[in-house]
């Protein structure tokens, strides 16, 4: 399960959205379900960035980091 996450795909007229419940505030659109989800792992991308930038923000000078790969 690396780097794998959840897609829900629902249409709304003419246009296609998608959701990761996993990820708050990931959400794509587009006029098929492949823009659609394309536009989601795009979404799911920018916010995993922005919150990694913001957390390691508050780490302390002397810490140690290390990277971890789960899966």
């Amino acid at each position: 399960m690396r780097n794998e996450f959840t897609a829900i795909v629902e249409r709304d007229g003419d246009w296609f959205v998608s959701y990761c419940p996993e990820i708050p505030g990931a959400n794509g659109q587009g006029r098929s379900k492949e823009e659609s989800l394309e536009s989601l792992t795009q979404a799911i991308e920018l916010v995993l960035e922005d919150r990694r930038e913001d957390a390691l923000r508050g780490v302390p000078a002397g810490a140690l980091r290390e990277t971890v790969t789960v899966g």
